[in-house]
């Protein structure tokens, strides 16, 4: 049995013998295939992710995509041999919140997969079976690994509700930006523009349905205030104003980076004036989920062209380096088991 990684503290990790922990009741033992490294992943690495948002040590891991290998409980045993992946939040299901399905926001508190509680960066995951969704038989587990970041973006998508023939833009190039453009470029928008730093991004871009692609310098001169929808992915102040200034009056803006801690942010007096409808997104509850699944077995979302590299566990601490570095030749890491 390989190592799973274990993060003791900010900047000093192990691999350590991993034993599978076998499923209790209402729970699921799953053979991981790959994991992917993100921006939150890094901050828990570095130490710099919000408090209470963490919890050392941790085994790291909230994106990921494995195979079911056992079942506890109460759980069918139908799940056993089926590919699937896995929503995070581990969400108390009694609250007003959990009632309304805004899961995200449960009451009881946050814990969350590779945040709080044992993550996938390690051969096995033991997790409540409630959270998993099922794949197509057929499904590319590599690109099924990317479909936590294409849910959060999935319930900026169901919060934007971009309508056939609306002018829709995308602010930020990253992973989340990619995967908004083939969310967006599905309601059939008139326009769909790409708003980067750089121009690298820009074939990809064009690639997932981009109409238009412009670099932030590039457009700034002339930021239209003519869009009705702006999902903002790029996770900084400068990024969400530059997102309210493309909207029309009356406007909708999702936001789903997160800028640090006392960024100046939107002004109160813009989006009041012009009656800018403001939305944001921390995580993907059960509905975006499920779209997101959906969407990916019709063949609709295509996740592969985002991965760049594949590295074994063993490699964790050269892998965050690697996925925060900023060189545009690397894109999603994944690593694998």
């Amino acid at each position: 049995m390989t190592g799973a990684v274990v993060v003791d503290a900010p900047g000093r990790h192990r691999i350590v013998p991993h034993v599978p922990r076998e499923p209790g009741p209402g729970e699921a033992l799953v053979r991981v295939h790959a994991a992917g490294i993100c921006g939150s992943d890094r901050e828990v690495y570095q130490g710099n992710r919000p408090e209470g948002y963490v919890r050392y040590p941790l085994t790291p891991g909230h994106e990921w995509s494995g195979t079911v290998e056992a079942a506890g409980a109460g759980v069918s045993g139908a799940l056993v041999g089926r590919k699937v992946v896995g929503e995070g939040f581990r969400n108390c299901q009694v609250c007003d919140r959990c009632h309304e399905s805004e899961t995200t926001l449960c009451g009881a508190g946050y814990e969350e997969t590779g945040f709080t509680q044992p993550g996938a960066m390690a051969p096995t995951l033991t997790l409540p079976a409630r959270l998993l969704h099922v794949l197509p038989d057929d499904a590319d587990l590599t690109a099924a690994a990317l479909l936590e970041p294409a849910a959060c973006v999935a319930a900026a998508a169901l919060k934007a509700n971009p309508r056939p023939g609306e002018r829709v833009a995308v602010v930020g190039t990253g992973t989340l930006g990619m995967f908004a453009v083939q969310f967006l470029r599905a309601a059939c928008p008139a326009e769909l523009l790409v708003v980067g730093t750089r121009d690298d991004r820009r074939a990809l871009s064009e690639r997932f349905g981009a109409t238009r692609f412009g670099t932030k310098d590039a457009l700034e001169p002339e930021l239209p205030g003519t869009f009705d929808v702006v999902v903002e992915t790029a996770g900084s102040a400068d990024a969400a104003r530059t997102s309210a200034a493309l909207l029309r009056r009356g406007g909708r803006l999702v936001l789903t980076g997160i800028p640090a801690p006392g960024a100046d942010g939107l002004d109160p007096t813009d989006l009041v004036v012009r009656q800018l409808e403001v939305h944001t997104v921390f995580g993907a509850p059960p509905a975006a989920w499920a779209h997101t699944v959906r969407v990916f077995a019709a063949g609709l979302l295509d996740p592969l062209p985002l991965v760049t590299h594949e590295m074994p566990l063993a490699d964790f601490a050269r892998a965050v380096e690697l996925a925060g570095a900023g060189d545009p030749a690397v894109g999603k890491v994944l690593l694998r088991p």
